[in-house]
């Protein structure tokens, strides 16, 4: 096979976007250098069974000229756990991870151009991210017809998406090529098979709320940066959240600085009631001083010991009695399930995992590392949504398990109460609430396992009915 490789253009330098532009607007830059699509050894074409659409059977390159027609599938996801969970579930296709973001702004002044209305933006591809896209530029010049965006289903999945959209765009790889976008919140095959029947074009409004923030993270940052390493030597870097994070800090450390000291007592008494003549009392119980001489006590009514000593010596020389009792059954509402933030706080509290600990045995759970497929929904969320499907489910499984009983009447439905909250995700929730921790393959982490069943449970009692408790006073 001593074919001549077809060869394609790659950017080596960068590229221009508009911030404000719309999103199919084509991006302006030099296309340096040129790059084949497959490598030569001793003479021959090495493509080992790569492009299971090729004709001719695995490894069997296109012919010269070839036109693109009924050719494969190329998925590509950000992670390569990802990829090789979804090439299990998509045998027909070429699953290839991207390994993060492809570009980003250029590291110096100049990158926005904020003397222009339109803000323009100048890229430049990752040194990471070189190699795997190569392997893009490859598969799709094999002979593909189809290429699916399939990254995170957030705001970074959105920008990835675009980028090496922009990227092939500009050396021509997608002319002919039937180009879509798709989401999923859980790796599962039901999940990846629904997402792939449900195709859609890129989201603008994602994109260009990743621009924004990007530019704002650009601007701050460039602009704060020099002044606070001449006056706090050793510090990296200000920025659009470190600079909103010290101003918190600042007004509590000036809430703290005028504080001013109130000392203040408070009287109990444990009691006991009596029983009969010879016989031993109730349990004890602790009582609080509320009023004194019929006048309500305020928190800081009880200003020095002496004050407090005086209320117990009125204590100990009076007779107690209970002057009534009263009995009430309150019901608690289960708490929702998790998002982002509170499963970070609760694995904190209750497992004592770091934040960034936790994102990343989620991010394992996720992409089913250790299982055939993902355990849990996507980890990066902030709604608190559930699929009608997953919640009838989780239903059913109460019912089983527990008994009609601990079924609501009606499903539970949470809502942020934030006004401009998006609820574009679910909240993080088992893939199969059937599932049990203790289920769980060998091969799951030990820790995440524990995190596992934190969201196991948490799920669970959101889909359990409320609690009932004798309350007494």
């Amino acid at each position: 096979m001593n074919e001549q490789l077809s060869s394609v253009s790659c950017p080596t330098t960068t590229s221009r976007a508009v911030l404000g532009g719309g999103i199919g607007r084509r991006a302006m830059g030099a296309a340096q250098g040129r790059v084949g699509v497959g490598h030569r050894l001793g003479g021959q074409l090495r493509r080992p069974g790569r492009w299971p659409w090729l004709a001719g059977g695995p490894g069997a390159p296109r012919a010269a000229g070839a036109a693109r027609g009924a050719g494969g599938v190329v998925v590509v996801v950000e992670s390569p756990t990802k990829a090789t969970k979804l090439q299990g579930f998509l045998p027909a296709s070429v699953v290839l991870p991207t390994k993060g973001h492809v570009r980003d702004l250029l590291a110096k002044q100049g990158s926005i151009a904020v003397e222009s209305d339109s803000f323009d933006m100048s890229w430049t591809p990752l040194a990471h991210s070189r190699e795997p896209v190569q392997k893009i530029r490859e598969a799709l010049s094999a002979g593909a017809s189809r290429l699916v965006l399939a990254t995170d289903p957030d705001r970074e999945g959105e920008a990835i998406s675009w980028h090496l959209k922009e990227m092939l765009e500009e050396e021509g790889l997608l002319e002919g090529l039937q180009v879509e976008r798709v989401a999923f919140t859980e790796v599962t095959k039901t999940a990846v098979a629904a997402a792939m029947s449900n195709p859609r074009a890129v989201d603008v409004e994602l994109v260009d709320a990743y621009r924004a923030r990007r530019a704002l993270d650009y601007l701050v940052g460039f602009t704060l940066s020099p002044l606070l390493w001449t006056k706090v030597p050793g510090t990296r870097s200000a920025g659009r959240v470190q600079s909103v994070a010290l101003r918190l800090v600042a007004e509590r450390e000036q809430e703290i600085e005028a504080f001013r000291e109130c000392e203040y007592w408070s009287v109990d008494a444990v009691l006991t009631a009596a029983g009969p003549a010879g016989a031993e009392g109730g349990a004890p119980f602790t009582a609080g001083v509320t009023h004194v001489d019929g006048e309500k006590l305020g928190k800081t009514a009880l200003g020095s010991r002496e004050a407090a000593e005086r209320v117990e010596g009125q204590l100990r020389a009076a007779a107690l009695r209970v002057a009534s009792v009263k009995r009430a059954e309150v019901k608690q509402r289960p708490a929702p399930p998790f998002k982002t933030s509170t499963l970070q706080q609760a694995a904190s509290g209750a497992l004592g995992y770091s934040a960034s600990r936790t994102m990343s045995l989620a991010q394992a759970l996720y992409e089913g590392k250790g299982h055939s497929e993902g355990l849990i929904t996507y980890m990066r969320t902030d709604g608190l949504f559930v699929a009608p499907e997953a919640l009838a489910d989780a239903r059913a499984f109460v019912a089983r398990e527990f008994g009609d009983a601990h079924v609501p009447a009606k499903p539970r439905f949470y809502t942020r109460k934030a006004k401009n909250s998006q609820e574009a995700h679910e909240a993080i929730r088992p893939t199969s609430v059937a599932r049990l921790p203790s289920q769980l393959p060998a091969a799951v982490d030990p820790a995440a396992r524990r995190l596992y069943a934190l969201i196991w449970e948490r799920y669970v009692c959101f889909c359990d009915a409320r609690a009932r408790l004798a309350l007494t006073d």
